[in-house]
């Protein structure tokens, strides 16, 4: 395969692609309610990842787009020295080879990986879930046409069409070099794939996010934020799962009922901890590992702590390490628990609904990690890349 695809060869294969995208959006739409059809599951959040409508699309035009017009990353100088000797030493970007992407029910996904992994000169293989089998062929056929239309081989987009079974095959004994795996998902797939790869693996996909409203909160920006990082995506993996009150907050009482009330609104179930037992439209929490959890559903648990260093605490040792917020007036507060809270993203007085690749000026992301190697967050075209040492000389020997 060219491993050597010149930048505006990738980017004449992005605006082709999205050309192809609006041309054929019908099929892909027709493809898509074939999924929708035949998935009779009561998974909510799996419903809605599934789901390709009219926004959907313009989102994977609108990302191609963009990604055709950012800056090549590669050959990006990061470092350059010049030895004692001559010689001319520099560090630059370079592609990690062959990237695997596995991932439940988005087809957007199949847009939007592919294109990043194809911008930043990687091939990727695609393994998307079975319930979106006729949406993802229907969308990788379009990127094989993309291809074609302008030389180029359709080798560096492939999609997987493997079972449970083959791909655990195929992670243990590869039928090719693969050099990085993003598992996309729940629990289940992420323990999955670690358990049986045999490269590199960068988590992704899994929130259970906290807001904190401390003592100095405004209420009603507090209350405005949860609601939305509750109710507005249940199957997004920045959505709300666990809230954190001051129990030196003033009109503390009035808060809860208040918050209660609104969340009640949208159908949310609520749990609380000990502290609100007998708060008139909620259940006190059983199990305490239920803290632990990633919901995707219209589920929150409520609860309270004492201080700052309490709370930091606690969403340290339950959160999933991707976003947290804290609610304050106090910017000091807010610098310390944005300083000493280990998630990807931190936020003072704003929803964890934005830790997202488009939202975060990226254009887009292969999939958010919640590892710390080698990217946290979003990762994007920038990052998707690895690097590698260039050195000159005319004869130096050590």
């Amino acid at each position: 395969m060219n491993t050597t695809l010149t930048i505006q060869e990738r980017n004449n294969v992005l605006l082709t692609m999205a050309e192809l995208i609006a041309d054929e959006k019908q099929a892909i739409l027709n493809a898509n309610r074939k999924d929708l059809d035949s998935y009779h599951g009561d998974d909510l959040a799996m419903e809605d990842r599934l789901k390709v409508d009219d926004a959907k699309i313009e989102g994977m035009i609108a990302s191609l787009h963009k990604l055709a017009s950012d800056e090549d990353p590669l050959g990006k100088e990061r470092f350059h020295f010049t030895h004692d000797n001559g010689l001319e030493i520099f560090n630059k970007t370079a592609p990690f080879g062959t990237v695997m992407i596995i991932y439940e029910s988005r087809p957007d996904v199949t847009v939007e990986a592919a294109g990043i992994a194809f911008k930043s000169g990687n091939k990727i293989l695609l393994k998307g879930g079975k319930e979106s089998l006729n949406s993802n062929l229907t969308i990788t056929e379009l990127w094989h046409k993309a291809m074609k239309k302008h030389g180029v081989t359709t080798s560096w987009i492939d999609y997987l069409k493997f079972d449970r079974q083959q791909t655990q095959e195929f992670l243990a004994n590869p039928t090719e070099p693969v050099d990085l795996i993003v598992p996309r998902g729940g629990e289940r797939l992420i323990a999955f794939v670690k358990e049986n790869a045999t490269c590199p693996v960068i988590v992704s996909g899994r929130g259970n996010n906290f807001v904190y409203v401390h003592k100095d909160a405004d209420l009603e920006l507090a209350k405005k934020v949860i609601v939305n990082a509750k109710t507005a995506k249940i199957s997004a993996c920045n959505a709300l799962d666990k809230v954190l009150i001051d129990r030196n907050l003033p009109n503390y009482t009035e808060f809860v009922n208040s918050l209660i009330k609104a969340l009640s609104e949208y159908d949310v179930e609520i749990l609380t901890d000990t502290s609100l037992k007998g708060t008139e439209g909620t259940t006190t929490l059983t199990d305490e590992n239920v803290w632990h959890e990633e919901f995707l559903d219209y589920k929150i648990v409520i609860g309270t702590t004492e201080t700052v260093e309490e709370t930091i605490a606690f969403i340290n040792k339950y959160s999933g390490g991707h976003s947290s917020s804290i609610i304050t007036r106090d910017n000091s507060v807010a610098e310390q628990f944005m300083a000493n809270v280990d998630t990807a993203a931190v936020y003072h007085n704003a929803s964890t609904r934005f830790t997202d690749g488009g939202q975060f000026g990226l254009g887009g992301e292969l999939a958010i990690s919640t590892d710390k190697l080698h990217q946290r967050g979003p990762i994007g075209l920038q990052h998707l890349v690895t690097n590698k040492w260039y050195v000159h000389g005319n004869g130096q020997i050590r």
